[in-house]
């Protein structure tokens, strides 16, 4: 079969060996799969990148010299499965994945291994437990959106966002425009979304963000006053001997109300920040302008050293929450998310390629101004990437 094989950083069509699905195991039609921002990373810093995964347990992913093939973002129909595999889901159905297999004692991840291959192919197998049908009808592109969309909805569960809270994303591409789109499918109220990109600040208006910030023109905190943040320690302790003052005046002692008020949850309000960029100086920038007590998600994978002041996290009180991946109780939520409409997720797919038109994909995904997520057809002759139908 074919597949699109990455090795010392080319990406070329290539015949590959079909894999057999092993027991407890299904052999997948490869419908779409998107093309991750990971991907782009790993083609150029594949070596980098294992080291950083090794050191967190992880020992299967291959060197930059391996041939691999990407694809973790996708959906497919069932052609067979593997002896003794329960087919309570039958040949034909249109299913997604989760990414992860069993190989052996160990479990890979599909798309970021050498033995386990990914969905830039005509085949993939998965494993049995992972797959959820597509319900709804969902057209596969939409599908397809499912991994990413997880990653969205599994950030805000991490953030623990309310309705009430105004949620700020920093960043614009895929990641951050799937975080929008989640916050607005849990009924946030106020998203403000911030980019230097006016394509992605478009898209971030299309997936339901409030207020679209343009950086280099306006900070997305400096409407912190209007939103009853504390920007610095002088509001903060105004904040403290004030209300000590106030309730020094009551007939009760003060302690008594202030545990009352705290108890009832009447703290100062902050703001809840997702980094979505995953670049060096983006998270140090971020505690040094956020308002006292926020909380900031970091979301965007930064591949290099970076550096932050962790007085300034201390002095502004600042609660710092890394999140990768999601739960496979987040992948089905997700999915079914988007096929009962809960969540808007079709502006993010920009174009559809081919194999043979991957690498040219890559090279599109670039420009932030031309695209966001480029799906992969196998069954298309296309080269360079073809807006999607709607």
């Amino acid at each position: 079969m074919k597949a699109v094989v990455c090795q010392n950083a080319e990406l070329t069509v290539r015949d590959i060996p079909d894999q057999t699905p092993a027991q407890g195991q299904v052999l997948l039609k490869v419908l779409r799969c998107g093309i991750c921002g990971s991907d782009l990373h790993v083609r150029h810093h594949c070596d980098l990148f294992g080291r950083l995964i090794g050191r967190a347990g992880y020992k299967n992913f291959p060197d930059a010299s391996e041939p691999m093939v990407f694809g973790h973002e996708f959906c497919g129909e069932v052609l067979d499965h593997g002896p003794g595999t329960p087919k309570n889901i039958k040949a034909g159905t249109r299913v997604c994945a989760l990414p992860f297999i069993r190989q052996g004692k160990d479990i890979d991840c599909i798309g970021l291994s050498a033995r386990s291959h990914g969905a830039y192919a005509e085949r993939i197998v998965v494993e049995n437990s992972m797959m959820v049908p597509v319900p709804n009808g969902l057209s596969n592109d939409m599908a397809a959106l499912t991994e990413p969309m997880a990653v969205g909805l599994h950030a805000v569960n991490r953030g623990e966002v309310k309705k009430g809270d105004v949620a700020i994303v920093i960043g614009c591409g895929p990641v951050g425009l799937a975080v929008i789109c989640m916050l607005k499918a849990k009924g946030v109220r106020t998203v403000i979304a911030s980019d230097f990109s006016p394509g992605r600040r478009a898209l971030a208006k299309q997936c339901g963000a409030d207020v679209v910030v343009n950086p280099a023109d306006e900070s997305p905190f400096s409407t912190w006053e209007q939103y009853g943040f504390l920007g610095g320690i002088p509001e903060l302790l105004e904040l403290a001997v004030g209300t000590r003052e106030k309730l020094g005046k009551l007939p009760v002692p003060w302690w008594h109300t202030w545990r009352l008020a705290e108890g009832l949850g009447l703290k100062p309000k902050r703001p809840i920040i997702f980094e979505c960029v995953g670049v060096p100086g983006v998270l140090n920038n971020l505690i040094d302008s956020a308002p006292l007590f926020s909380r900031i998600v970091v979301v965007g994978v930064c591949m290099q050293t970076d550096q932050i002041e962790p007085a300034m996290g201390n002095n502004k009180e600042v609660d710092l929450r890394f999140v990768m991946g999601y739960s496979p109780l987040e992948y089905r939520d997700a999915l079914h998310m988007i096929a009962e409409g809960q969540v808007r997720c079709e502006h993010l797919v920009t174009g559809v390629v081919g194999l043979g038109g991957v690498d040219n994909a890559f090279e599109a995904l670039r420009d932030p101004e031309r695209h966001a997520k480029i799906l992969v057809d196998p069954s298309s002759r296309a080269t360079t990437p073809a807006p999607p139908t709607r």
